[in-house]
């Protein structure tokens, strides 16, 4: 059996009446892991201070990000999807966050959705592209940016 990482986005699902470590909390006990080190772990990773102990209806959109991204690599999966991957906050924070997502990635698999084909090609080895309505699997990523590319042109 394999764990499944929730589709990884910027939002998240948060309960917004909630503080940031009252969902990170909640996460925890549903997936079955340590709270404490869960929140300690977005706490340090996502840097947002004195906000974890507020609701989020408080936070920004960049700051509820920090805090879906960091649960999100606070939790090891064998698998993480992703729809549309994007770093926020400053440079220094996208850098450690794309560096512990390609971190994660050396322990697990990956079923990503972009349409970036430098996104695609950066993480992805084989490929799926969907023609009407039959998904195509292809083992070279790159053969399948171009039958995609193709089937756009046309």
């Amino acid at each position: 059996h394999a764990s499944v990482s929730w589709p990884l986005r910027l939002k998240g699902s948060f309960h917004t009446d909630l503080t940031g470590a009252q969902n990170v909390r909640f996460t925890a006990r549903v997936y079955g892991i340590d709270t404490d080190a869960l929140v300690d772990y977005v706490e340090d990773f996502a840097q947002l201070g004195d906000f974890m102990n507020m609701p989020l209806r408080s936070y920004s959109s960049g700051m509820r990000a920090r805090l879906a991204f960091g649960m999100s690599m606070g939790i090891s999966f064998d698998w993480y999807l992703v729809d549309e991957i994007t770093a926020v906050g400053d440079s220094a924070f996208k850098k450690k966050s794309l560096a512990v997502f390609k971190n994660r990635l050396q322990d697990a698999g990956l079923l990503m959705v972009s349409h970036s084909t430098r996104t695609i090609l950066s993480y992805c080895t084989s490929g799926l592209v969907l023609e009407n309505g039959k998904a195509r699997f292809f083992e070279d990523v790159r053969e399948a940016v171009r039958v995609h590319e193709a089937n756009m042109a046309a």
